[in-house]
């Protein structure tokens, strides 16, 4: 069975390109030109990943984001933004968002970046089976990786497929010294072709939802020139 792609652009000329080149990866395509349809659809036609625009009718890429993980909607999400700013990319990582592209984009890189997040969220759909990850306590928060939540005390935060494979690789290693590139690897793939700066981004948004505080994290620390090692596990 081919893997379904559902693509939600309003731009008919960049979603007619898009069809094309997944189709001719050997992707089974579903699209759309409105966010509220994008919801139906994911409902409806339950594909495996979703490349998001931002600026949509109906509803924003941000918006529909935002309702697909209230919903605990796992589907991996790759979100276009045409404006390049910093700004944009957090807010759409701190949505839910696994990874993002800024347009114009290479045709080798958006396709890379679709193998590598299929590749990391490839066990969501079968996390009832019964070799089932089990939790694991960083500091005081627990990580469920079923459910892909962060509990601390009360708090409940959802977590991407991006930021739990971090946490689980963090885990696995505590004290050792992570370069930028070896997390890479590791979490976005040999493929990935983009900067380290996305990687700095999702640690961010980790580290406030591990309760950390920006100047002075106290479990997942940079350590500078190299990357960053988890001081407690």
């Amino acid at each position: 069975m081919k893997t379904r792609i559902l693509v939600v652009e309003d731009d008919p000329h960049i979603a007619l390109g898009l069809g094309e080149v997944l189709r001719g990866e050997g992707f089974e395509v579903v699209a759309c030109a409105r966010g509220d349809t994008a919801l139906d659809l994911v409902r409806s036609s339950r594909p495996q990943l979703v490349v998001l625009d931002i600026m949509l009718p109906g509803l924003s890429g941000y918006d529909v984001c935002r309702r697909l993980r209230a919903e605990r909607d796992p589907t991996p999400v790759l979100m276009l933004t045409a404006k390049g700013e910093e700004l944009d990319k957090v807010i759409g990582l701190d949505l839910g968002a696994d990874d993002y592209l800024t347009k114009p984009f290479g045709v080798r890189e958006l396709v890379a970046r679709i193998h590598a997040l299929l590749r990391r969220s490839g066990g969501r759909a079968t996390a009832s089976g019964t070799d089932e990850p089990a939790c694991f306590q960083i500091g005081e928060s627990t990580i469920d990786p079923r459910r892909f939540e962060l509990r601390r005390g009360r708090t409940v935060e959802e977590l991407t497929a991006r930021e739990l494979r971090l946490l689980q690789i963090f885990h696995a290693r505590p004290g050792e010294v992570l370069s930028r590139e070896h997390l890479l690897n590791e979490a976005w793939g040999h493929g990935y072709y983009g900067t380290t700066r996305t990687l700095d981004q999702v640690i961010v948004q980790i580290r406030r939802k591990l309760g950390e505080k920006a100047d002075h994290p106290r479990h997942l620390l940079t350590v500078h020139g190299v990357g960053y090692k988890l001081a407690d596990a």
